[in-house]
């Protein structure tokens, strides 16, 4: 029997071209294709560039509805079978658009979302923020979020022989979690329209008049 074709959604927050962030994140879904494809699951990446959308994530925190454009993008990520959110690191948190992004989706969307957190930063003092900030956003979410993190400092993309090792086991490493959580997930039987309303519901509560 053939496979079902798994999408990916990866969101990056890198505020320039091209950018760290954006660098990291196209290595763990490349690398988790690959593991996908080793169980013969075919996989489809789908990129999501938040500085493309940041005016629109502004306007819907201000507003409370989304535009067209960024009503597409929050309609591919929470429709997805696994997420890779990869955001740079400012001042021991998660970069402003990234988590705003995250605050103007429903909070019930990503529920059961086989998910990887990666971050980047210009010194590894910062990758405690991933496990205190980040892993706790998506928890809130109700994502499955794989044990493994990824996180990139500026040193990570040198020359040295032992920096050159380890992070690529580290997206590695991350990689195979997150391939394995798709594999297994059976979220696409399940993700429902978090506005619709449900069968049982009726507008007059539970009173039933006398006829």
């Amino acid at each position: 029997m053939t496979e079902r074709t798994r999408t990916i959604a990866v969101v990056t927050a890198g505020l320039s071209q091209p950018s760290s962030t954006r660098m990291l994140a196209d290595r763990l879904a490349e690398a988790t294709s690959s593991r996908l494809a080793e169980k013969g699951i075919p996989a489809e990446v789908r990129i999501f560039e938040l500085r493309d959308v940041a005016l629109d994530v502004m306007n819907n925190m201000l507003t409370g509805f989304p535009s067209p454009k960024l009503d597409a993008v929050i309609e591919a990520v929470t429709g997805a079978d696994g997420l890779i959110a990869v955001t740079p690191i400012f001042t021991t948190s998660a970069s402003g658009l990234f988590k705003s992004f995250f605050d103007v989706i429903d909070n019930r969307s990503l529920t059961d979302m086989p998910t990887v957190i990666a971050a980047t930063a210009g010194t590894a003092r910062h990758s405690l923020a991933l496990d205190y900030a980040i892993r706790p956003m998506f928890t809130y979410l109700h994502a499955v979020v794989a044990t493994t993190a990824v996180f990139a400092a500026s040193e990570d993309w040198g020359s040295g022989a032992d920096t050159v090792k380890t992070l690529p086991d580290r997206i590695d490493r991350a990689a195979g979690e997150l391939a394995a959580l798709i594999a297994a997930s059976d979220r696409s039987n399940s993700v429902r329209d978090p506005f619709t309303i449900d069968a049982s519901f009726s507008p007059t509560g539970g009173f039933q008049p006398s006829i």
